[in-house]
C-alpha cells in the first residue's frame, strides 16, 4: 500500500512553551489553532491547522537546534518577513529554488522553518 499524505508534522517545544508557540505559529503565522483530543491532553503541547494538514508541538525536555526543518507554503511571503522582522525573528535567505521564493526561520524553540511562495 502507498503512502498517499502526511496527515501532520510534530516540532519541538520546551515544557509550559504553549503561549510562545501560540504567538509565533497563531499570532505571527497565521495558522488556526486545533483542539488536541482529551486522550492527548495530559501530554501538554499544541496543535496548529495547515492547509489540510497539521502542525503538532510537542513537549520535550531538551530542543536541539538542526538543519532538519519543516517546509511551509504562503501566499504572502513578504507579509509573514515582515512580521516576523516585526517580531525579532530573522529571515535568512538560502539559494533559489525554481519556482519559489523563500527564505528560513526559527521558532521560539530553535525550529527551523522554511517559509515559501510559489512564483
Amino acid at each position: 500500500m502507498p503512502i498517499v499524505g502526511i496527515a501532520h508534522v510534530q516540532v519541538s517545544i520546551t515544557a509550559g512553551g504553549e503561549d510562545h508557540a501560540r504567538f509565533f505559529y497563531g499570532s505571527i503565522l497565521g495558522m488556526g489553532e486545533v483542539p488536541k483530543p482529551d486522550s492527548l491532553s495530559d501530554r501538554g503541547g499544541v496543535w496548529f491547522a495547515c492547509g489540510e494538514q497539521q502542525l503538532h508541538c510537542g513537549v520535550e525536555d531538551v530542543v536541539h537546534e538542526s538543519r532538519r526543518h519543516v517546509a511551509l507554503i504562503t501566499d504572502d511571503l513578504e507579509g509573514l518577513r515582515a512580521a516576523l522582522a516585526g517580531a525579532a525573528f530573522p529571515a535568512i535567505v538560502d539559494r533559489r529554488i525554481p519556482g519559489y521564493r523563500r527564505f528560513y526561520t526559527s521558532d521560539p524553540f530553535g525550529n527551523r522553518l522554511e517559509l515559501m511562495q510559489p512564483e
